[in-house]
């Protein structure tokens, strides 16, 4: 379904999930004392596919590098796929996304947009590249420890695990993409 170069959709979206649910330890907890159950987790894969989406838009237009320029056209394009299947399999499923209460992973989103925002050129291209390194390490890590455990409907965990090494991938690209830049 993915070509190898746009399989690394799924791991921006999910990177501030991760950063979210493994801060403190407790998923429930990161979710607002919310239980973490599956209409949840297509809230949050939801919300993280789009943020990453909005995030990977400013390098369109903001990018000094034609490199990273393109790479964030590749995170909107791949984002955007992921996010469209995890819809179509919600729809499917008939789950309704239910976002946890005081949901953390929007007040993150909304520093990090404040933050590149306000930033241009090299400095832009260096600051958007380590955000989506960490972004990523943080989605691995909460995918494997948090979220895949937590999934109780069979499909939604095949997506999730068929998307997931896409993560390492866009982490990889970001770290070598910031490791070249002049």
């Amino acid at each position: 379904m993915f070509s190898r170069t746009r399989c690394t959709v799924l791991p921006s979206g999910l990177a501030l999930l991760a950063a979210l649910t493994l801060q403190g330890g407790v998923a429930r907890a990161q979710a607002g004392n919310s239980k973490l159950d599956d209409p949840t987790i297509v809230a949050i894969f939801d919300a993280a596919n789009t943020y990453d989406m909005q995030t990977a838009a400013l390098a369109e237009t903001r990018a000094r590098s034609k490199d990273v320029h393109e790479f964030g056209e590749m995170l909107v394009r791949d984002h955007g796929a992921v996010r469209q299947q995890g819809r179509d399999l919600a729809a499917s499923l008939k789950v309704t996304a239910t976002p946890p209460t005081d949901f953390a992973l929007a007040k993150a989103h909304v520093e990090a947009m404040t933050k590149l925002r306000a930033l241009k050129g090299g400095d832009f291209d260096r600051a958007f590249l380590q955000h989506e390194i960490d972004y990523h390490n943080a989605v691995i890590d909460a995918i494997t420890k948090t979220l895949l455990p937590a999934i109780q409907n069979a499909r939604l965990k095949d997506l999730v695990t068929k998307v997931a090494p896409a993560f390492v991938a866009h982490r990889d690209r970001a770290q070598n993409l910031l490791d070249h830049l002049k």
